[in-house]
């Protein structure tokens, strides 16, 4: 039996967008160690354009932001597939057509939308998959890192801190009947296609790196093996909690190379 144990365990993820997303990494993860994955997209259109990547992969449609989509998926991967051992909820949007606009300038209808499909979705999906979850699942939900006060990422760091305290919430609910366990990776600024989308995220990134102890930016990967172990066998003791995966940024914010750079007399 190998460490992880989920050779043949079934596992749901959501979110794929191209082989940058985080989602896709994930999912290569769980391939890679024997596990059967099923993808979920959010459109007809996503998944035609993704059909070079998936190939001939079990791939469903489901736009979160419509509860009956919601519905229908877990109705369709439960009876194809049985018993779920993971989920991975990998799903945010948040409305910068506008550019860079500050909080308090925030319109309730992007934050209300950015909620219900970054935040909101993970339980009304937890709800829905409940029946088809074996009782020691694993959910794991993709947050962000220690610059949740990051200005340019705007609206959607209060909603981020949703989803992490959600993932709180849900571990405590589920444990009224069951083991399923909810737990997010909190990831540091990635080199991925969505976040292109935000706003002065090019310099925050290149910030970050410089502040991870290595001087090296997390990858993708790195956050992907994380999720992974999560929904494994082995991390069955972690449960409602956020798992940082920055390279030591939050504790490096004095960091004397990033010092002498910010107070440097010009």
């Amino acid at each position: 039996m190998s460490f992880l144990n989920i050779v043949n365990k079934t596992f749901l993820v959501m979110g794929v967008a191209n082989r940058k997303s985080v989602a896709w990494h994930i999912a290569k993860g769980l391939e890679a160690e024997g596990a059967r994955v099923v993808y979920s997209v959010r459109s007809e259109q996503r998944r035609q354009s993704l059909a070079k990547l998936l190939q001939d992969r079990p791939t469903y449609v489901c736009d979160v932001e419509q509860v009956d989509h919601i519905a229908a998926l877990a109705q369709a991967v439960g009876q194809e597939y049985g018993e779920l051992h993971g989920i991975v909820h990998s799903i945010a949007f948040a409305n910068y057509s506008e550019g860079l606009q500050p909080f308090h300038a925030t319109k309730r209808a992007d934050y209300l939308q950015a909620t219900a499909v970054s935040s909101f979705s993970l339980v009304e999906v937890a709800n829905a998959f409940k029946p088809y979850l074996a009782k020691d699942a694993s959910v794991v939900a993709i947050s962000i890192s220690s610059q949740v006060t990051a200005e340019n990422y705007g609206y959607m760091s209060p909603i981020k801190a949703a989803l992490d305290s959600s993932v709180r919430f849900l571990a405590k609910s589920f444990s009224h009947d069951s083991a399923v366990r909810f737990n997010t990776v909190n990831a540091a600024p990635l080199k991925t296609s969505a976040s292109a989308g935000i706003p002065g995220y090019l310099e925050n990134y290149m910030f970050a790196e410089k502040l991870t102890l290595r001087k090296s930016a997390t990858t993708t990967q790195e956050v992907a093996n994380t999720a992974v172990f999560l929904l494994s066998a082995a991390a069955t003791g972690i449960n409602g909690q956020g798992i940082v995966v920055n390279c030591g940024m939050d504790m490096n914010y004095f960091d004397q190379e990033v010092v002498k750079a910010a107070t440097k007399l010009t």
